[in-house]
């Protein structure tokens, strides 16, 4: 078994790198080297603008490559809790916002000519009880009748068209998702914005940042000192970012499997979909089919931080669990584990906007594949001075109690969410 981030693994490396320490003047710096921080550094630089990315480590080294792969419309929220907090018409103007970022993310994809296996694949949410699917039910007519007029509910009776397991009570399909090869979208983001003048500055860290007024600031880093006119925070649960963020941004951290390649045979025995697949429980699970067949089975299982000894106590817990759902691949190899993090706000929406003069797209809490794209692109027009749409702009966003860095709280909250799992 390999300890190493699948997508990271299956595509080749990202050769545009700049070679020189990053210093001198530069119109916007982008702290980030993810989805996010290359799809604004791409768009700032179709629009003229001298652009340097500042990456600590690899690009799509964190949550951009070492997610689950889904690229999924629908917010992690039910539309009702959504509703709820902040009124049918800003609801539906969020759900859409996730519907705009899985068309941007495939038009980039043709515009850039990225070979990365997109796939309208549909999602699929499955309840873990009878109880949950009740709970769909009921949140479905208002979904489809303001915000998705194409989604379907799947009733129990008739699930076998979409999975094959004893687990599940039913669920609902969501047709807009998609999904693709994380790695290789994410090479093709890089090369892209290379290919226009963008310096990317991998291996580096910032250490400092100082406002030299407006929003010009002073952009320390372990390798080299850069002056820019903007700077784009897009660096996810970063400890390195300002404590502002950093009280209201939660890193969880996520893990998961994946399988030996499999049989067409296989997959239609468990998988006939072939769908981006999520369980309504507290403690839930994700899975797909990867373009070579495996199956990726990811799920939070421990509320942990990613790193080795943590990621392959969660891939067994994961593998016993992927078992338990699909008896039928009670004998398949596990070939891939490993952990990532994902960034949660307290009501698992984005934000994005501009403070004390730095403009920021944070906190996708689980959507980030399909958010951080549409975002960095609507915060690079944003900064260019064009008038776009920011859907999450003035949403409240108060700090997490007690939160002021690493997430203490964390096993406290896993034990809730398991006691809630474990209720009928």
């Amino acid at each position: 078994m390999k300890f190493v981030s699948y997508w990271h693994d299956t595509a080749p490396a990202f050769a545009g790198a700049s070679v020189a320490p990053p210093e001198g003047r530069v119109d916007v710096a982008v702290i980030g080297g993810g989805f996010c921080g290359l799809s604004a550094a791409l768009a700032l630089a179709k629009r003229g603008a001298r652009v340097a990315v500042i990456e600590a480590g690899q690009v799509i080294n964190a949550g951009s490559g070492r997610n689950g792969g889904h690229c999924n419309n629908g917010f992690s929220p039910s539309f009702s809790v959504v509703v709820e907090r902040y009124g049918l018409q800003r609801a539906t103007a969020l759900y859409r916002a996730f519907d705009a970022a899985v068309d941007g993310v495939e038009r980039l994809v043709a515009e850039e000519g990225i070979a990365c296996h997109f796939r309208r694949s549909g999602k699929l949410k499955l309840a873990v009880k009878p109880s949950h699917y009740e709970a769909m039910q009921q949140s479905f007519e208002q979904l489809h009748r303001h915000a998705d007029p194409e989604a379907v509910m799947i009733p129990p009776a008739e699930l076998g068209a979409e999975v094959h397991s004893g687990s599940f009570h039913g669920g609902m399909v969501m047709p807009k998702s998609a999904q693709m090869h994380m790695g290789e979208f994410g090479l093709g983001l890089a090369e892209a914005a290379a290919r226009r003048g963008v310096r990317v500055f991998e291996n580096t860290r910032m250490t400092k940042l100082r406002r030299l007024g407006g929003t010009r600031y002073r952009v320390e880093t372990d390798k080299g000192v850069l002056e820019a006119g903007q700077v784009l925070l897009a660096s996810g649960a970063s400890m390195q970012s300002p404590l502002f963020f950093r009280r209201r941004i939660i890193p969880i951290g996520t893990f998961i499997v994946a399988t030996e390649p499999l049989s067409d045979e296989q997959v239609a025995g468990f998988l006939p979909g072939r769908r981006n697949v999520v369980t309504t429980a507290n403690v839930g699970n994700y899975f797909r089919i990867t373009p070579d067949n495996r199956l990726l089975f990811g799920g939070r299982t421990r509320f942990a931080l990613p790193g080795e000894g943590s990621d392959a106590k969660s891939g067994r817990m994961l593998e016993a669990r992927l078992r338990e759902f699909f008896p039928q691949l009670k004998d398949i190899r596990i070939d891939y584990c490993w952990g990532g993090i994902v960034d949660v706000n307290r009501d698992r929406l984005p934000r994005a906007g501009e403070r004390d003069g730095l403009f920021y797209a944070l906190g996708y809490s689980g959507h980030g594949v399909q958010m951080s794209v549409e975002m960095g692109g609507r915060m690079a027009a944003i900064m260019s001075g064009e008038t776009v749409a920011n859907p999450f702009e003035d949403l409240p966003w108060p700090p997490v109690p007690g939160h002021f860095g690493p997430p203490w709280f964390l096993p406290l909250v896993g034990l809730y969410y398991r006691f809630k799992d474990g209720m009928k």
